[in-house]
């Protein structure tokens, strides 16, 4: 099964699955909201502009334009542009930043590739506007410390596209309240498993630019290199230049639920061990690892592996496991809550106690409640700039080769300067992120 179609099956089945509540636990019911109704009323709607309108791009545009009326759209690529602004009175742009000079734009969502995500996101909120932002979140470590930082001076409400946290069936709010809750005992290892989807190939030849496309906009902070589709679009993931492979494509959706599970998403790792990774030196070529296998130790001797196969996060404790992907969360625990009112009760209660930004269901449908009520969103800046970051330090410790010593709370590696100095990237002239 194809990345692209997993991730777009999971959007369709989990707005499916939440109206019609079928494969909810029946305790459930009263916790999720589903999927929200269009907002009708014309006081009621935000103002949208949308930039970044590729495939997931359009997805999350689609998605919010149930709550709010879309009236600008940008991207680098004009076939984009024009199938965003069909069937609308949407402006269209090809430069991001004519989109945000407008005042009239309450909300702006962000599809574009990873490596512009940071950029625009702050310049969106330095232009006061709320931002929808897909994942992985960042580029680098740093990219997530800014961002932290121009939250916090703008007061602008950020939410990441880390759906788990929100959609459809809830089972890995279901297993991360299982895990919370004690259930399982004191866990001692955590399996985060990742698609074997990822990319192999090159070198590839060089290709006229395009007309639709700025290719020297699409670039960005990267290095300037000449066009080949392979770079492009969907398979920029597989590119260290403008991503970070399935460890952040996937990884920041799981690794996500694994630190939220441990209640470390403020944190981080301690140790980081990237030597039984391999990763492809092929100039011109795709650079991320196809297999990588990443080892963590977390406080409390916790030992957490990233693997490649099926998709799925496991947690495991001295009185049990729970296992969860996006169609089911199993294990005796579960069962257990099945067979038992009183503990189903008390699970449930957990769960609205974790989602703390109102009702589960909709993560879409979250922003806008956080846009309104200016609380923070389920998939805040802080959690999801910690969970990119165990990702980007699997990917640093894969490509250094050795095990690193992480600190959490000072956000460095300790005694290591070539690791310390990845944490960041060098950015082109034109293109530099300002904060």
């Amino acid at each position: 099964m194809s990345l692209r179609y997993n991730r777009r099956q999971f959007l369709e089945n989990s707005a499916k699955a939440a109206v019609a509540g079928a494969i909810l636990p029946s305790f459930l019911g009263d916790l999720c909201y589903g999927y929200q109704a269009e907002t009708k009323s014309k006081n009621d709607r935000l103002r949208l502009g949308s930039i970044g309108v590729g495939g997931q791009g359009t997805g999350i545009m689609m998605q919010a334009r149930h709550f709010a009326d879309q009236i600008a759209v940008a991207d680098v690529d004009q076939n984009h542009v024009q199938r965003g602004i069909k069937d609308t009175k949407a402006e269209a742009y090809g430069d991001y930043r004519k989109l945000l000079d407008r005042q009239d734009i309450d909300i702006v969502t962000i599809g574009t590739p990873d490596h512009w995500h940071t950029k625009i996101c702050i310049e969106a909120m330095q232009a006061g506007k709320d931002v929808y932002c897909e994942k992985p979140l960042t580029l680098t470590i740093q990219e997530g410390q800014q961002l932290v930082k121009v939250v916090k001076e703008t007061g602008k409400i950020l939410q990441v596209g880390t759906q788990q946290r929100s959609q459809g069936n809830l089972v890995f709010l279901r297993a991360v309240a299982t895990v919370r809750s004690g259930q399982l005992g004191k866990i001692q290892k955590v399996t985060v498993s990742l698609p074997l989807s990822t990319e192999v190939g090159g070198p590839f030849a060089k290709h006229e630019v395009p007309k639709n496309l700025d290719w020297d906009m699409w670039l960005g902070q990267a290095p300037k290199v000449d066009y080949c589709p392979e770079r492009c679009h969907f398979r920029f993931r597989w590119w260290y230049e403008y991503s970070g492979g399935i460890v952040t494509d996937w990884g920041a959706h799981h690794m996500d639920v694994a630190q939220w599970g441990l209640n470390m998403d403020q944190s981080g790792p301690l140790t980081i061990d990237g030597t039984k990774t391999t990763v492809p030196r092929i100039m011109n070529g795709f650079n991320t690892p196809k297999e990588p296998i990443i080892d963590y130790t977390y406080a409390g001797d916790i030992q957490l592996q990233i693997v490649t196969g099926d998709e799925f996060v496991m947690f495991e404790g001295d009185k049990g496991r729970v296992k969860v992907n996006r169609g089911r969360v199993t294990g005796k625990a579960i069962e257990e809550q099945d067979a038992d009112k009183g503990l189903m009760d008390k699970t449930s209660a957990l769960m609205a106690e974790l989602y703390h930004s109102g009702k589960p269901g909709n993560h879409m449908g979250n922003f806008v409640e956080c846009v309104k009520s200016r609380k923070q969103p389920i998939s805040d800046v802080v959690s999801q700039h910690r969970s990119v970051s165990a990702c980007h330090l699997g990917n640093i410790a894969a490509r250094l080769q050795r095990k690193l010593v992480w600190d959490p709370a000072m956000e460095l590696f300790t005694g290591d300067d070539e690791a310390n100095k990845m944490v960041s990237r060098a950015q082109r002239e034109g293109y530099e992120i300002n904060v």
